[in-house]
C-alpha cells in the first residue's frame, strides 16, 4: 500500500487529468502528481492519502517524456498561475483536447466521436488582464494551493504592458506613498491605455494613489479603455468582462458565431456586446441578456456606436428565460464558471431553439449541462477547443448544438 512519505518507486502517468495533475495507478489507489507528463516515470513522494486516492509530488524523474521542456519562468514550480510550462505547447494543445472529451464522456455520460476542432496562439504574452497579490511592499502570485505570496519581477504569459506596469508597480511599491492597505491589484490593457482596477483592499483607496499612477504611468486610469476586436472597438469598463487572451479574440467570436444569420438571435451572459454585435450581422433581430450594470452601459455604447441594432435586457438569464414563449433561431450562452445550472438548462429544453451554442471555460460543467440538452432533442454539430488559457490547465470550448 500507499502511505505517508513513503517513495513509490517506477510510477507511470498514464494521463493528465482536468486540474493540472497527472494521473497514475498504484495497487488499485489513483495517485495524482503535479508536473508529471502523459508517458513519463518517476518516483513520487505521497503527501495526502484518501481511500483510493493518494496525491503525490515528484521526486525524481526516472524517465522523462520527449514532449518535456525547460520551463522558460523561472518562477514556475512555486507560482500557482501557470501548470504545463515543462511541456511542448504543440502537446499541451493535444492534450486539452483530450481532457475535454474526456471530461464530456465522465461527467456527462457524452460519446462524443467526433472530431475536436483546436485553436492556439501564441503560447507566451497572451494576457491582457492580470491579477497581481499584495503584501505591504511585495507584489506577485499565490503559491499553488497556499496564500503564500511568490515575489515576481515579470509575468511571461502575460503581454508586455502588463509587464511594464508590474515593473512600474514593484518600483512605487517600495515608496512611502504606496497604500499598505492594498491587496490586490488588477491590471487591464490593449497595450496602450492601462486599467486599474482595485479588486481587495482593507480599505478605500485614495484618488491621489491613480493621479499617482497616471503620473507614473501615462495612460493608466481606474475607469475604463477601448479595445479593437472583431472588427470592432469596443469601450470596456474595469467591471467589465471580456476575454483575456489578446490573440485569440476575433477567432472565439469566428468559432461560436461564424456567418450565422437569421431572424432572432438571444445573446445570453452578453458583458460587453463581443458577440452581440457580431451577431447584429446576421440576424433581424438581437437580444443581448446581460446582468452586470457596467456591462449593460458597455453593451449599450457598443451597439450604439457600431451602428447595430441590439435590445439589450438588464437581467438575470435565470429571471429572463422564463419570460420566453417563442423560440429563437439561435442562443448564443457564455456562462460564468459554474456553468447554466439545471434552471436555464431547464429553459433552453423547453424552448427549443433550432441552434443553440455554449462557450464555456470549464468542461465538467460544460458536460453537466450538455447532457440536458442532448437528452431534450439536441445533437452535436460541432467542438472546438480554444486555449485561450495557454500553460495553465484551463480552456474554453466551444459547442454547436443543432435541434433533432
Amino acid at each position: 500500500m500507499v502511505g505517508p512519505n513513503i517513495i513509490v518507486n517506477e510510477v507511470t502517468a498514464e494521463k493528465w487529468v482536468y486540474g493540472g495533475d497527472s494521473l497514475a495507478r498504484v495497487e488499485g489507489q489513483v495517485v495524482l502528481t503535479p508536473y508529471l507528463l502523459p508517458g513519463e516515470t518517476a518516483r513520487v513522494e505521497a503527501v495526502q492519502e484518501k481511500p483510493g486516492l493518494v496525491r503525490a509530488v515528484a521526486r525524481d524523474i526516472v524517465a522523462p517524456s520527449p514532449h518535456r521542456v525547460e520551463p522558460p519562468c523561472p518562477y514556475f514550480y512555486r507560482c500557482g498561475g501557470c501548470h504545463y510550462q515543462h511541456a511542448e505547447y504543440s502537446f499541451q494543445v493535444e492534450q486539452k483536447a483530450a481532457i475535454l472529451r474526456e471530461q464530456l464522456r465522465r461527467v456527462g455520460r457524452i460519446q462524443y466521436d467526433g472530431a475536436i476542432g483546436t485553436v492556439s496562439g501564441e503560447p507566451f504574452g497572451y494576457r491582457n488582464r492580470t491579477q497581481f497579490h499584495i503584501d505591504g511592499g511585495r507584489i506577485g502570485y499565490y503559491g499553488e494551493g497556499s496564500h503564500e505570496l511568490v515575489e515576481i519581477d515579470h509575468c511571461p504569459i502575460s503581454s508586455p504592458k502588463i509587464n511594464e506596469v508590474l515593473g512600474e508597480l514593484v518600483q512605487m511599491a517600495g515608496d512611502s506613498r504606496w497604500p499598505k492597505f492594498l491587496r490586490v491589484l488588477e491590471v487591464f490593457t490593449n497595450e496602450t491605455d492601462v486599467v486599474l482596477n482595485v479588486v481587495e483592499s482593507g480599505q478605500p483607496v485614495s484618488r491621489r494613489f491613480f493621479e499617482w499612477c497616471e503620473d507614473r504611468m501615462p495612460g493608466s486610469s481606474g475607469g475604463s479603455l477601448e479595445y479593437a476586436a472583431a472588427g470592432q472597438t469596443f469601450r470596456i469598463s474595469h467591471n467589465s468582462f471580456f476575454q483575456v487572451n489578446r490573440f485569440l479574440v476575433d477567432a472565439l467570436v469566428e468559432s461560436a458565431v461564424g456567418h450565422a444569420s437569421g431572424g432572432t438571435a438571444y445573446d445570453l451572459y452578453a458583458g460587453a456586446g463581443l458577440f452581440s454585435v457580431a451577431l447584429a450581422r446576421g440576424f433581424e433581430r438581437v437580444v443581448a441578456v446581460e446582468s452586470g450594470t457596467s456591462a449593460v452601459r458597455d453593451l449599450q455604447f457598443n451597439a450604439e456606436r457600431a451602428g447595430m441594432a441590439v435590445e439589450v435586457e438588464q437581467a438575470n438569464v435565470e429571471a429572463f428565460l422564463p419570460g420566453l414563449h417563442k423560440a429563437p433561431d439561435l442562443v448564443v450562452a457564455d456562462p460564468p464558471r459554474a456553468g447554466l445550472g439545471k434552471s436555464v438548462t431547464r429553459e433552453l429544453a423547453r424552448l427549443q431553439a433550432a441552434r443553440v451554442v455554449i462557450v464555456s471555460c470549464d468542461p465538467a460543467t460544460l458536460a453537466r449541462d450538455l447532457a440536458v440538452l442532448l437528452s431534450a432533442g439536441y445533437t452535436i454539430e460541432g467542438i472546438t477547443m480554444l486555449d485561450l488559457f495557454p500553460q495553465t490547465y484551463h480552456l474554453e470550448a466551444v459547442v454547436r448544438l443543432r435541434l433533432q
